[in-house]
């Protein structure tokens, strides 16, 4: 089994879709090996798959390397994925199956406080973020930090939670921005990054489609 690095934590038919989501991407993923797999999805909100047959330990690996994996014990020095739970003056709060805290100066994403530093990268909870741990305050991955940077130097971006890739597509469509962005990058099962196209004004597509997500919108302007 795995236990998959990303949260599963809307309810009704948007948990249902969600669900199917997941079996699919999971599917596009593993669905040529031989194997068979079933999604569920744990009292933490975190999915596990079960994967039985010949290829289980590549699929398992693939599905690692895809989502990350939450893990019973995390090693000292090593890098894992964690899903933004909180923040305060101290610093953030990463799920990685246990509360692992950032400290504010472990972060490396410049100045401010951790409210002004999740502001200007457009960090909506949940997000699957890579760390690596230490006992005493664990810090943000170096690959994590350029990511981050990355999305600032770009023509802009609005990131969502609590929707599919799928259902932030239809409503940007919905709405008339077919045109004001480049593709939906998934951070996660229900995190997403709007790529805008150049020209795009990452607060006024928020404005626009805000009122059709019942999501968290936050916007990253270079």
């Amino acid at each position: 089994m795995v236990v998959l690095a990303t949260k599963l934590y809307v309810d009704g038919d948007a948990r249902d879709r969600a669900l199917d989501s997941l079996r699919s991407l999971v599917d596009n993923e593993i669905g040529d090996l031989e194997v068979e797999f079933e999604v569920g999805v744990r009292h933490d909100e975190f999915p596990s798959v079960t994967i039985e047959g010949e290829d289980a330990v590549v699929a398992r690996n693939v599905l690692r390397e895809e989502w990350g994996e939450i893990v019973p014990d995390l090693e000292e020095g090593e890098t894992y994925v964690g899903t933004l739970e909180s923040w305060d003056e101290d610093g953030f709060v990463l799920d990685a199956g246990q509360p692992v805290r950032i400290p504010a100066d472990e972060l490396g994403l410049g100045p401010g406080t951790p409210a002004q530093i999740r502001e200007r990268y457009g960090l909506v909870q949940h997000l699957p973020m890579r760390f690596v741990y230490a006992e005493g305050g664990s810090r943000l991955a170096d690959e994590e930090r350029d990511r981050l940077y990355d999305w600032t130097r770009g023509n802009g971006r609005l990131n969502v939670n609590s929707a599919t890739r799928a259902e932030v597509r239809a409503t940007l469509n919905r709405a008339g921005h077919a045109r004001d962005y480049v593709t939906v990058e998934r951070l996660g099962l229900l995190e997403q990054s709007v790529v805008t196209t150049e020209g795009t004004d990452p607060p006024g597509l928020l404005a626009s489609v805000g009122e059709y997500l019942p999501a968290e919108l936050r916007c990253v302007v270079p």
